[in-house]
């Protein structure tokens, strides 16, 4: 008997391993596809980004990627190897040889700690140090390789106080420029035109160097900058430089640092402020890291009688049945997030009610299975 319990804790095992390692790959996959079309995509169609810069950040995604992939993954495989073992009736064989769910659920629960031990690092060292290493790549490209924020037909808004249009861009050659300088309401008050253009990268000084050729300017009322009719052109330039900084870049970036690149001791030096929004902001992401990895074991009580009792082979049905649940503990942890600055609804209490819901239902249902 104790050898046959142990050769199916083994296949039991790998069967979830093998469909969780297979369903974490494939989402991870979607997600870091995802940004990397959604932040990189004019820079690819360029053809200006390293492959170093571009391994760099699907290095820098993926943590962040894995805090969501893990768990869902988990989900997505306790569905499908449940649900055959339900349709190809495995577990009524096991137990009407003495071998009850909760023991065939044994290596099920050395998986969900073993993703929840790993997502709980990742939440709370792994995936800020990674944010705040994502958000100076734009600077570190821009040192490296400055030309590659320009590309045809594209806005650069990456600088402070400017947003530049390139028709087209060959090399370091550009034409049909504009260049808009705008004020503190990001409302443009210069106008610069330029038949043609060239870059120039000077890095000694932290600074990307714009040659305009055949430049007109145009000056813009500064109390009233979107009345057309007030604008004064200025002088016609056969050539003009526009000298754009990169320290303002690098100091635009961190000033706005995202809540989730921060680390844990930063955000318990946040608890210390005297704005009760952003005490309870901090309180709320604190909060956040530390439940969410638990989602795993959320899902890992609820999973197997959602499986179960599916009864289907499809994997579609495992995907889709993956994504409604993921979907719903998902939206509360958003809702949460949304009401962060909200002290009076207790919004850190709210990213752990999803876990409690789905242990508590997962329970009950479980209990239920075992039952029968």
């Amino acid at each position: 008997m104790y050898r046959k319990v142990k050769l199916i804790d083994r296949f039991v095992s790998r069967e979830l391993l093998v469909n969780v390692a297979f369903a974490i790959a494939v989402l991870s996959l979607v997600l870091v596809v995802g940004n990397i079309f959604r932040k990189l995509l004019p820079l690819l169609v360029n053809h200006d980004v390293p492959v170093e810069y571009l391994i760099t950040f699907i290095a820098y995604v993926l943590p962040f990627s894995l805090i969501f992939t893990i768990p869902w993954g988990l989900l997505t495989a306790i569905l499908l190897v449940f649900g055959r073992f339900s349709a190809d009736n495995e577990l009524i064989a096991l137990r009407c040889n003495g071998v009850s769910i909760s023991r065939i659920c044994i290596p099920l629960g050395a998986i969900a700690v073993m993703c929840t031990g790993i997502c709980l690092w990742l939440n709370v060292q792994a995936a800020p140090a990674a944010q705040e290493k994502l958000r100076s790549t734009i600077f570190d490209l821009a040192t490296r390789n400055p030309m590659a924020l320009f590309g045809s037909d594209q806005v650069i808004d990456q600088f402070p106080g400017r947003k530049i249009y390139v028709g087209k861009k060959e090399g370091n050659k550009l034409e049909n420029i504009t260049v808009f300088e705008l004020n503190q309401n990001s409302l443009p008050v210069k106008v610069t035109f330029a038949r043609t253009g060239m870059l120039e990268a000077d890095l000694a000084n932290k600074q990307i160097l714009m040659h305009l050729y055949q430049a007109r300017y145009q000056e813009r009322d500064s109390q009233d900058p979107s009345n057309l009719r007030k604008i004064k052109d200025g002088i016609n330039m056969v050539e003009g430089t526009l000298p754009i900084s990169l320290d303002e870049l690098y100091e635009k970036e961190k000033k706005r640092p995202s809540r989730s690149a921060l680390s844990i001791e930063q955000l318990l030096e946040q608890l210390k402020s005297e704005n009760p929004g952003e005490r309870s902001a901090s309180r709320t992401e604190i909060n956040k890291r530390f439940s969410f990895p638990f989602a795993c074991m959320a899902f890992a009580i609820i999973g197997v009688p959602l499986g179960v009792t599916a009864h289907r082979r499809e994997t579609s049905i495992g995907f889709a049945m993956g994504l409604i649940v993921a979907t719903s503990y998902f939206l509360f942890v958003i809702i949460g997030d949304t009401l962060r600055g909200n002290p009076h609804v207790h919004p850190e209490l709210l990213v752990w009610f999803p876990n409690v819901l789905f242990i508590v239902l997962g329970a009950f249902l479980f209990r239920r299975l075992a039952r029968q």
